[in-house]
């Protein structure tokens, strides 16, 4: 016997035409994410889980309330996380990092899922260079083991190794960069055909010929003018 939905397609659209303005809604997504953490439902992408605990880990280390913070294409995650001394946000395409620099310093600069959308990162990390201070960090996050997303363009990946060698080129030591990288087969699996959550039973054990994410935590020199 065939069963009928008892809703059709304009139920399902106009359902979506109603949704779309809460789940847009960083407010409304805040409480549901708070409702969900208190089930055990973890929200944050799979992908990202070990490297934000990881950074986060070393933030909370430096004081982060006396943390002046630059985020590249900020999100809300490490705003959500930390109350930092203060906190600037920059969004392309009014600022293009690839070709432009703040004309300030900062305790931090962030790029999350940032540098496999440039053109040209090396040109960007040498602006970030320019932007944190000498003593300060620049912690980037970029995807591997991903599939192509055109957001609005995707050009790099970068295994750990790589990762150092670029942030070398724009100026950070060797010896003052700290690379991390995480991923398993499950993970890549299920992220193939959509961004999934951890959520309750997401495995967090890390195969290391199969890193789903790479990250970098680099220092800028105290004395800039007595190394390269």
């Amino acid at each position: 016997m065939r069963v009928v939905s008892r809703f059709g397609l304009g139920d399902h659209m106009n359902f979506r035409l109603l949704a779309e303005p809460l789940l847009s809604n960083e407010n409304f997504r805040t409480r549901v994410r708070h409702r969900l953490k208190r089930i055990g439902f973890d929200t944050t992408d799979w992908v990202r889980v070990v490297m934000y605990r990881r950074c986060f880990e070393f933030l909370s280390a430096q004081d982060p309330g006396s943390l002046h913070v630059l985020e590249i294409s900020g999100g809300p995650q490490w705003k959500r996380a930390f109350k930092f001394g203060s906190y600037t946000a920059t969004q392309f395409p009014e600022f293009d990092i690839c070709s432009e620099a703040l004309d300030r310093q900062f305790d931090i600069v962030i790029a999350d899922q940032v540098f496999e959308h440039l053109p040209w990162p090396l040109r960007a990390g040498k602006n970030v260079f320019k932007m944190v201070r000498p003593g300060g960090y620049f912690i980037v996050a970029t995807p591997f083991l991903v599939r192509i997303h055109n957001v609005p363009i995707d050009c790099n990946r970068w295994t750990e190794k790589g990762l150092s060698y670029l942030l070398q080129e724009c100026g950070f030591p060797a010896d003052l960069i700290k690379t991390d990288s995480w991923g398993n087969r499950a993970c890549l699996k299920a992220n193939l055909t959509k961004w999934r959550r951890y959520g309750w039973f997401g495995s967090l054990k890390n195969e290391p010929d199969y890193p789903v994410m790479v990250w970098a935590i680099a220092q800028k020199p105290q004395d800039t003018g007595a190394r390269p």
